[in-house]
């Protein structure tokens, strides 16, 4: 009967460290809707550069598949999607992408820079613009401890890792296995 009940406990801590491998996993790989400004009525020209949408982003991470998420009057504004040199220069001409539903969703499919500006007249060139630096899933692994990179510095696409995810998570699973082996 001993026998019996060490075998049901060891079933039982297979699964345990099962669903805790794979909550672990997918707390790297889930994409993840970031409502732009962290809040709904921050689509619109800041009162003082320190309520500008960059800080937002340099505070933030956003990996490839995440989305970006706007709430605002669609009748009054828009969100331009353009290249760098139209960021800069407050170029409303030529976006990539139009968009003016007033709820927004942009799903954030490379890695590198993504540069956003107000469609209202004159309102990009008074701060209503925003820069999103997306990490590919690698590259968030590497720098998980380090600050965020700064969008108003960013003038490439994301570094490449210097070290391999799946030693990574091969160094994970046989962690784990050594803490099933203390369980059995």
């Amino acid at each position: 009967m001993a026998v019996f009940s060490r075998n049901v406990f060891s079933s039982s801590s297979v699964v345990v460290v099962v669903v805790l491998l794979n909550l672990f996993f997918l707390s790297f790989t889930e994409a993840r809707d970031h409502l732009v400004g962290g809040k709904t009525d921050s689509w619109k020209i800041p009162s003082s550069e320190s309520d500008s949408l960059n800080h937002w982003a340099e505070k933030s991470r956003f990996l490839v598949g995440d989305s970006l998420v706007w709430k605002y009057d669609g009748k009054k504004d828009s969100v331009l999607e353009v290249s760098k040199r139209d960021y800069v220069t407050c170029n409303t001409s030529s976006p990539i992408a139009v968009h003016n539903d007033g709820d927004t969703k942009i799903v954030l499919e490379h890695s590198g820079a993504y540069y956003f500006i107000s469609g209202a007249k004159g309102h990009c060139g008074q701060g209503q613009k925003l820069i999103v630096v997306t990490l590919s899933e690698k590259n968030m692994r590497r720098f998980a401890d380090a600050p965020a990179p700064s969008p108003v510095e960013f003038d490439g696409p994301a570094v490449a890792p210097s070290s391999n995810a799946a030693s990574l998570k091969a160094s994970l699973v046989v962690a784990f296995g050594v803490l099933v082996g203390f369980w059995l």
